[in-house]
């Protein structure tokens, strides 16, 4: 009996990491699909966007479908659509929370919300999504309207790479926040994957 084909629609953002599991774990059965990440930006296209890509999957013979998404700002439109294609996402609000736990993460938030977070995709694409994206290169005025009432970055590290970790506290110095450094590996990304392959 052939092996059921899985098709996982992720997040652009997360691309990287879901490659880099498949790929050590040798899953020849998941498929990856992603949106843009930077719909994150526009929350608004990621239910229709999602929704698109699981109808392509079915056209396509994929016998389940995975979600690799956060809620990540639609206040709940993702979940109403996986609810009615007959899908399941991972959990958590954000990449953040199943990155380090979402019961580690909703503990921390609550103990602190005035923390900034990067993953390894924000950290390498500082520059692009967080300073030029919020016109932070034009408008340096704004970093106070926008940062203001942070205190800290956090960087959860999904691997051990020192260009990474220089990346993230030069964002974190020029933000103007103290810094800390989480290592979190892929969180409960691995599990969920795992899941999918299974």
């Amino acid at each position: 009996m052939a092996a059921e084909k899985t098709l996982i629609v992720a997040c652009g953002a997360l691309a990287r990491e879901i490659v880099s599991v498949i790929k050590a774990n040798t899953w020849p059965s998941l498929t990856l699909t992603c949106l843009p990440a930077a719909w994150h930006n526009r929350p608004e296209l990621i239910p229709d966007g999602v929704r698109r890509k699981i109808r392509e999957g079915r056209k396509a013979g994929f016998d389940r479908i995975f979600v690799a998404y956060g809620d990540c700002g639609t206040g709940g439109l993702l979940d109403k659509v996986l609810e009615e294609e007959g899908a399941s996402r991972i959990g958590g609000d954000h990449c953040y929370a199943f990155y380090r736990g979402v019961e580690a993460f909703d503990a921390a938030h609550d103990a602190d919300p005035t923390c900034f977070y990067l993953t390894d995709y924000l950290a390498r694409h500082f520059q692009r999504l967080i300073i030029e994206g919020l016109w932070l290169d034009r408008h340096p005025d704004l970093l106070p309207t926008y940062f203001g009432h942070y205190s800290k970055l956090v960087y959860l590290a999904q691997t051990e790479d020192p260009a990474l970790d220089r990346l993230a506290e030069a964002a974190a110095e020029h933000l103007g926040l103290a810094y800390e450094r989480l290592a979190t590996g892929m969180g409960e990304l691995d599990s969920f994957l795992r899941q999918a392959a299974a």
